[in-house]
Parts: structure tokens; sequence; C-alpha cells
């Protein structure tokens, strides 16, 4: 064997990785958007096969997660590859988690279908078509590697939190003024948990794009506060 060959090989087994992690996002995505429907629909059988298919997003984020951590292991890379597999298992993780939150919302669109039919508050809706974005967006931002793409997704975040404190403040004078609401008022709330909870998953992972990128951490604003101490530097 040659001593290309085993690179090759390592970089064969890092471009399976993320098939499948696109694979997986497409899983994901498919999730919540069933789950959505669903809520909107008042379809409790499209709600079941959110909740049947969840297994399916878990093993493939065990596959990704033994994959990944085989080639740390035994290949040792450097650089951008070192960047792209821990980016990969938590970018694995977060998919995971956007689809138990769809699970979460095609439970509550199943209790809310056997419930007093209740529109969804459009803020809802709203929140529904955003969350989907941000996630269809942030992996779009993955798969081209474009940082500037990934760091307007986190920028959209704080409309979802926004509507997500909307919600709360309608839904509560909702069941303050008519205590039967108060069943489905709480399911809708949690909708609105869970699609903010997305939103920030998907923040998430625009974060994990830029770094494998740049090669720089903008979580919880570390960007900012770099800015800062080096602006106190250069006036010391």
């Amino acid at each position: 064997m040659t001593a290309v060959e085993p690179h090759r090989h390592f970089h064969d087994q890092l471009s399976h990785v993320k098939v499948r992690l696109l694979t997986m996002s497409g899983e994901a995505e498919a999730a919540l958007g069933l789950a959505v429907d669903a809520l909107l629909e008042r379809d409790a059988a499209a709600a079941e096969q959110v909740i049947a298919s969840d297994r399916v997003i878990d093993d493939m984020e065990m596959e990704i997660e033994e994959m990944s951590v085989n080639l740390l292991a035994l290949q040792q890379p450097m650089a951008r590859d070192l960047r792209m597999l821990t980016s990969a298992l938590k970018i694995a993780n977060d998919l995971e988690r956007v689809g138990d939150h769809a699970v979460n919302i095609a439970q509550s669109a199943e209790r809310l279908a056997q419930a007093p039919a209740i529109a969804p508050e459009p803020e809802i809706v709203e929140m529904a078509r955003r969350s989907r974005e941000m996630l269809s967006d942030a992996l779009e931002a993955f798969i081209r590697g474009d940082a500037a793409a990934a760091r307007a997704v986190c920028r959209r975040d704080d409309k979802v939190d926004a509507l997500h404190r909307s919600v709360f403040r309608i839904l509560l004078t909702h069941m303050m003024e008519d205590p039967h609401t108060i069943g489905a008022g709480m399911e809708l709330f949690l909708v609105s948990r869970n699609l903010e909870r997305v939103a920030d998953l998907a923040t998430n992972i625009a974060e994990d794009v830029v770094f494998l990128v740049e090669g720089k951490s903008i979580k919880h604003h570390a960007e900012d506060r770099g800015e800062a101490l080096a602006g106190g530097g250069r006036g010391a």
C-alpha cells in the first residue's frame, strides 16, 4: 500500500460521515415538518408516524458517533479534518435532539387532536416556519462551508425567542379569561417551547459551522468577548 492510499481511505471515510450526517439532517427536518403539520391539521396518524420514526434518527446518531470516534482514535487528524469530526459529533447530537423535539410536538398534536378544537396562535405558526427555516439554512451553510450564512442564522434566533415570549403572554391571557382552555393552552405552550429549542439547536449547528470553517468559537458570544479583550489590550 502506498503512502497516498491510507490518506485517501481516511478522506473516503470522512466523506461518508458527512453523507450520513446529511441523511440524518433530512430525517430530522422531515420529522419536524410532519410534527408541525400534524399539529396544524389535527392529524393523529401523522403524529404517530413521527413518534414511531424517532428510532431511525437515534440510530443514525449512534452510527455517526461510532464512525467519528473511530476516525479520531485511529487516524489522529489535524486542523480542519479534526474540526470536521468534532463538529460532526456535535451536529449529530443536535439533530437527535431536534428529533426529540419533533416527537414532543407530535405528542402534543395527539393530545390536541382529542381536545375541543382550538386554533394555534399565528405566532406559533410563524415560530414553526422560522425554526424550520433556521434549521434548513444552518445545514445548508454546513454543506457549503459558508460561515457568513451560518452567522446570519445565529442572528435570527432572537426573533424566535421574542415570538415564544409573545405566545406565553397570549396563552396566559386566554387561560385566565376561560379556564376551559387551560389544557389546550398548556399544550400549545409546550409546542412553542419545543419550537424555540429547535431554533436554539439550529443556532448551535450554525455556530459549529463557523468553528469548522474559521476555527473560531462564537458560542456564548465568545467572539464579542475576544474583541473586547483585544480592544482593551490596544488601549493599554
